[in-house]
């Protein structure tokens, strides 16, 4: 009994499929002869109809202000894509080693006095040197600027200095400069080409600091009085006939040809020397001393440092001692000279050549 019921009922459950499919079926049926019908209307369809210079009848699609067909044995031209703007590579003298970089895009042109003023403005007390350019698209290179800085650019570059003899930035230098720089792009409506990883930044920045502690080193000999002390009249004058001019920081300098001072004359006593204040002046000694990272040629420098000190002593009546006042022999000037070789190939082999930009500023005085 129950397995005829249940014959039944599926015999009227595959009833009702059968009917329900079969239904579907019409009504698509009929749907498509209505569609049929339609298109069959004596209205015209533009789209479909050839335009007028097809050839046979050829359809021909719409377009916009569409150029005629070519030839058959003719190329076909293509409209070339628009040239769309892509970053510069920073500067040539920057380095993700050494600066913290941070790119500006600016949809239109901006006057570059107007960012230099907006950035002297946010980035003031940075304990860093900051240097900003902006990119000559004529001329396709980076140019510096500074407070006398004219013309319009789309590229902007802020570079903050991640070491000097203070020592590294830290994170608060690196949050003043990035929130700076990006107030700055607010003001204008531009872009930051990316922002740097303030854990990447921070850890250049103490790799290096340790780089420059390790080479960052001045050696001085001294010139003291024998007898009498030294007067300021005579001083100034026999430092003249050596080749040295006295300049603002209180101290006498020899310079190469390029103006880059090799070496320092200073006081040995508390005290600067000063132009026109040189009479009346006295002290028992005086000091040179050769800066070795910011010197070209260190052994050189140093050689020309020796016989400037022998020509003081000679001149002024005095002798040439270390800091020990122990008078400073032919050999204690060779070992030297060799330490100071030493140490310019050392940086030379940290990518900071002596006496180079890089060194210049990274061991900035």
């Amino acid at each position: 009994m129950d397995s005829e019921l249940q014959v039944a009922l599926i015999g009227a459950g595959v009833a009702a499929v059968v009917l329900i499919i079969g239904y579907n079926k019409w009504q698509e049926r009929k749907h498509r002869r209505r569609a049929e019908e339609a298109f069959k209307s004596e209205h015209r369809d533009v789209l479909l109809e050839p335009r007028a210079g097809g050839a046979d009848g050829e359809r021909t699609e719409p377009s916009f202000d569409a150029p005629p067909p070519a030839a058959a044995d003719e190329p076909r031209r293509v409209r070339e894509a628009p040239v769309t703007r892509t970053a510069p590579q920073p500067p040539e003298m920057l380095g993700t080693q050494t600066d913290c970089i941070i790119q500006l895009e600016a949809i239109e042109l901006l006057d570059v006095q107007r960012v230099w003023t907006a950035q002297r403005d946010q980035l003031a007390g940075l304990s860093k040197a900051v240097r900003w350019f902006g990119f000559d698209d004529a001329e396709n290179l980076w140019r510096p600027l500074g407070e006398h800085s004219a013309g319009k650019c789309h590229w902007f570059c802020a570079a903050m200095q991640l070491v000097d003899r203070r020592g590294p930035i830290g994170e608060v230098d690196f949050m003043r400069f990035s929130g700076g720089v990006q107030r700055i792009a607010d003001q204008f409506m531009a872009l930051p080409a990316g922002l740097p990883s303030r854990v990447e930044v921070l850890r250049a920045a103490t790799e290096l600091d340790r780089i420059c502690a390790d080479v960052d080193v001045q050696i001085g000999v001294n010139v003291v009085a024998t007898s009498n002390q030294f007067e300021g009249d005579r001083i100034e004058a026999v430092a003249g006939q050596q080749d040295l001019r006295l300049a603002g920081d209180g101290c006498f300098h020899a310079q190469d040809g390029q103006g880059n001072t090799l070496f320092t004359l200073g006081n040995l006593e508390p005290g600067l020397f000063a132009s026109g204040g040189m009479h009346g002046l006295l002290t028992h000694g005086l000091t040179l001393v050769i800066d070795v990272p910011r010197v070209e040629n260190g052994p050189e420098a140093f050689d020309r440092m020796m016989r400037t000190a022998a020509g003081l002593a000679e001149g002024l009546s005095g002798a040439v001692v270390d800091d020990n006042r122990a008078p400073f022999g032919a050999e204690a000037a060779g070992m030297i000279r060799s330490q100071i070789a030493q140490f310019q190939e050392r940086m030379a082999s940290y990518g900071i050549p002596a006496g180079g930009d890089l060194a210049r500023r990274l061991f900035a005085v």
